[in-house]
C-alpha cells in the first residue's frame, strides 16, 4: 500500500480540511457554511492547499484559517 501523498491523491485529504476551516469562518463571520465554502474555494489560500508542492495539507484547520484571515487582511 502507498501512503504517499502526491497531487493525484491530495483530493482524498482536501474535503476534510475545507469542511473544518469553513466551519470555523462561517462560526466566527456569522455566514453559512456553503458562503463559507464558496469564499474558501476561491482564495489563494485553497489554491495553495490544492497544490501537493506547498505542502499546505500538513497544516490543521487553525492554522490554515490563519493562513486565510491573513490573505484577507483579517489577521486575529
Amino acid at each position: 500500500m502507498n501512503l504517499e501523498i502526491t497531487q493525484e491523491n491530495l483530493y482524498l485529504i482536501l474535503p476534510c480540511k475545507v469542511s473544518r476551516v469553513t466551519q470555523i469562518y462561517a462560526h466566527e463571520h456569522h455566514v453559512t457554511i456553503i458562503e463559507a465554502m464558496r469564499r474558501f474555494y476561491r482564495s489563494e489560500t485553497y489554491k495553495l492547499l490544492a497544490d501537493e508542492s506547498t505542502k499546505y495539507w500538513h497544516y490543521g484547520p487553525v492554522a490554515l484559517y490563519q493562513e486565510w484571515m491573513e490573505e484577507m487582511g483579517l489577521q486575529q
